[in-house]
């Protein structure tokens, strides 16, 4: 657990001498997730320095490119202005890989009159967090995080395959639970609960999915931003111990072609800051109004927030039938076909799991969606369609199909754009309309394959 979460500057630098450390990593969660900033020596890391950044580093799609006009400069203006970047005291951690002693801060963004900067996907997970702190609520998450250990490819024309384990062969079929195939990965996974240890990482069980060479990661229960963090630089520490280990660890939503996609299955929860209990709970043990209407929120909003659920033309490769991920939003108790689903639990525990989240979302953007869908569904009073209680995947798709296909329905939602921010989602689909455009010109091998001599 973060025993920081109080921290000041002054601890923060106290901290930093007691770990002996040279070297600072100052770091930017941009909208993919992926790590932006710099680094800087330790005595050059003051309270006062004023570090910045311009505001576009943080609005780029994952091609590193963003739009040349239209609705995203009349967020980010185009004279390229700086963000003044504060760090957080409380996200301080050891880099465990590092020759020496080297630290991680993740800092937030604000623009020159103190405000934080809106579009940055820290700032709009603060954002819903702090609707709820409003009405007297805390949120909590539980992020289920699956990835794949993959062979080493440096050729993107070459499909993944499954890495050579320490019996020196490859997993030629579907391990799900093993624990011996676990253990084919040993030095690795040792590495990662090392660095994870080191760095204070809220990391729970590790079992291997159903997919060759797929694992899951869970992490205990906490408040949304604290987990984010927790989840963005774990998929960092993964990657840097598989590299370690001649692997590659990929958070990709379909790596693999015939194998299940990779999800971010968030447990997600309500507490009242007045009482400590779980709001989705009623006294005598029943599941509450709040409960109903959190899912009912989920139903309604889940499709228009598809494009931050599943963000790249990959994502939408693994929502598929009957291949452990949804595709409506069909909800249900112990239920894995569903899209929404209500695990066993006591009344304390009482949760809610949304199951379309893909592993490639960004840890901020994902969890500040979900909690914006329940909230709605919350202040809106909206009752979900009655339970499932067989196999959803005989029912209809409810979820869009496409990048482009949600990019338009998430552009249509005005409900969620003013929980997350306009502006946010503005910046949100401008950039992803450039990856989509760039990925449109990209001619497949399936098209050689089929149509180049038979239409």
């Amino acid at each position: 657990m973060n025993t920081r979460e109080n921290f000041n500057f002054s601890e923060l630098e106290q901290w930093l001498d007691n770990h002996r450390v040279t070297e600072i990593e100052c770091l930017v969660p941009d909208l993919t997730g992926v790590a932006r900033g710099k680094i800087l020596p330790r005595k050059k890391f003051t309270e006062d320095r004023g570090m910045r950044l311009p505001e576009a580093v943080v609005a780029m799609g994952v091609t590193g490119e963003f739009p040349d006009e239209g609705p995203y400069y009349d967020v980010i203006m185009p004279t390229d202005r700086d963000m003044h970047l504060r760090p957080d005291p409380s996200t301080v951690r050891i880099v465990p890989w590092a020759t020496d002693p080297t630290a991680q801060v993740i800092h937030d963004c604000y623009d020159r009159d103190g405000a934080l900067v809106p579009f940055a996907p820290r700032s709009v997970l603060r954002r819903v967090c702090d609707l709820y702190a409003a009405k007297g609520w805390d949120p909590v998450v539980a992020p289920e995080l699956e990835f794949y250990l993959v062979a080493r490819n440096t050729d993107p024309d070459v499909p993944l395959k499954p890495p050579v384990g320490r019996s020196g062969r490859s997993e030629t079929s579907r391990q799900a639970y093993s624990i011996d195939a676990v253990n084919e990965f040993d030095p690795l996974f040792e590495d990662v609960y090392d660095y994870c240890e080191k760095m204070e990482l809220n990391v729970d069980t590790l079992i291997h999915e159903v997919g060759a060479g797929q694992m899951e990661i869970n992490f205990f229960h906490a408040h949304p931003l604290g987990l984010a963090d927790e989840v963005f630089l774990f998929k960092r520490t993964v990657r840097e111990a598989a590299l370690r280990h001649d692997m590659f660890a990929t958070f990709m939503a379909k790596p693999i072609a015939g194998e299940p996609g990779s999800a971010m299955h968030v447990h997600q929860s309500v507490v009242s800051k007045a009482t400590g209990k779980n709001i989705f709970s009623n006294e005598d043990g029943s599941p509450s109004q709040e409960f109903f209407w959190y899912i009912g929120g989920l139903q309604k909003y889940i499709p228009a927030a598809m494009a931050l659920f599943a963000p790249y033309v990959n994502s939408y490769r693994r929502l598929v039938r009957s291949n452990a991920a949804p595709i409506n939003i069909q909800w249900g108790t112990d239920n894995r076909t569903v899209g929404i689903r209500s695990p066993v639990a006591n009344a304390a525990a009482r949760r809610i799991e949304n199951r379309v989240i893909g592993a490639d979302a960004n840890p901020y953007v994902a969890l500040a969606a979900t909690l914006a869908c329940g909230y709605l569904g919350i202040q809106q009073r909206i009752e979900p369609a009655p339970e499932c209680k067989g196999d959803a995947y005989l029912g209809d798709f409810q979820l869009p199909r496409s990048l482009g296909e949600a990019l338009a329905q998430l552009r249509a939602e005005k409900d969620l754009a003013e929980v997350l921010g306009a502006s946010f989602v503005t910046v949100y689909t401008e950039v992803k309309e450039i990856e989509y455009a760039e990925f449109m010109k990209v001619i497949s091998p399936w098209e050689r394959e089929h149509l180049l001599l038979h239409v």
